[in-house]
């Protein structure tokens, strides 16, 4: 029998219980324990999600030798730091994306990661989920044809407030859509065709309320096969039922419609219209991530979303802002 894999989460914030509800569906192959700066949030994490231990300190959960890994679920800021220091007391690293703030600390990462000789597994779960894997699946079969137009829209009306520490840029290390349309430019660019070059345009941002961070963001792309795409992303746009919101590949046999949170697909091209329900079960990708994870950490390799992975994606990020200007007043 192989014995669970013993995670720490570095963290006790609304993330980690997403992860945690996730973990407790891999029925023990993963078990959890909690840090905070504040003891009686770790303990409050570790009771609430049947955790085996808390600490009061990420110092303490790093340190401890029965932990084998750590997540980080803490603002990007830290991610670096924490990161380094986990590397050299031997543990295996899971960080939430964004990973790190530049390429410089990607490579930094990369250099201590092979020091150690551990997994570090940058936590894209948008690429292990049922929609991205579906879509890999339909082009790879070449159902529509060669790929013309990636067409992607992630559109929601979810304003911070204004004690968010979002709203501090040092803090999440850009704004809104670096800080969470990575996940969605990340997607764009998993499909199966590679994005090679990027460029962002960046609309009027609101000059009140709360949430004082740019929130909106176009992304217009080359892929390696010769096609083109956009990315619409925003989080001061209504969407059709708070959610809702449909994007599309365009093929020169046919055409992919999906909706962007991955309800369900149409595919009308070669073999006729269908209708596929990419799978409700671990729609957002948590439970395979950590199946990854683990699974890497076994057998000595690199998970699928791997440093190398991520910087791919970074690379596409330093393009996008070295673009973006914002619309005249």
């Amino acid at each position: 029998m192989v014995k669970s894999l013993r995670v720490a989460f570095l963290g006790c914030g609304f993330i980690t219980g997403v992860h945690s509800r996730n973990i407790r569906a891999l029925g023990g192959d993963v078990t959890c324990s909690y840090a905070s700066r504040d003891r009686a949030r770790a303990d409050e994490f570790c009771a609430r999600y049947r955790g085996t231990s808390s600490f009061g300190s990420y110092d303490d959960a790093i340190a401890d030798p029965s932990i084998d890994a750590v997540v980080i679920a803490v603002p990007p800021k830290f991610h670096l730091d924490l990161t380094l220091q986990a590397l050299a007391a031997g543990k295996h690293v899971l960080v939430e994306k964004p990973a790190f703030l530049t390429m410089a600390d990607y490579e930094t990462v990369r250099q201590a990661r092979d020091r150690a000789g551990r997994v570090v597994l940058v936590g894209e779960n948008d690429h292990y989920k049922p929609l991205a894997i579906c879509l890999r699946s339909l082009l790879k079969r070449d159902l529509i044809g060669d790929l013309v137009f990636g067409h992607f829209t992630t559109l929601a009306h979810r304003l911070k407030k204004a004690d968010d520490w979002r709203n501090d840029e040092a803090m999440a290390g850009g704004d809104a859509f670096f800080e969470e349309g990575i996940h969605w430019l990340h997607v764009a660019g998993s499909i199966g065709p590679v994005i090679t070059a990027a460029h962002g345009y960046r609309p009027r941002p609101q000059a009140d309320g709360p949430d004082r961070r740019v929130k909106s963001m176009m992304v217009a792309f080359h892929y390696d096969n010769g096609a083109v795409g956009s990315l619409y992303y925003s989080r001061e746009i209504p969407s059709l039922f708070r959610g809702l919101r449909f994007s599309k590949l365009f093929g020169r046999k046919g055409i992919i419609t999906f909706e962007s949170n991955g309800a369900v697909v149409i595919v009308r091209g070669t073999g006729g219209p269908r209708v596929i329900f990419p799978g409700f079960r671990d729609i957002r990708g948590y439970q395979a991530m950590y199946r990854d994870f683990a699974h890497s950490i076994r057998n000595g390799h690199q998970p699928e979303m791997s440093l190398e992975r991520a910087m791919e994606d970074q690379r596409l990020m330093d393009q996008i802002y070295e673009t973006a200007g914002l619309a005249p007043q």
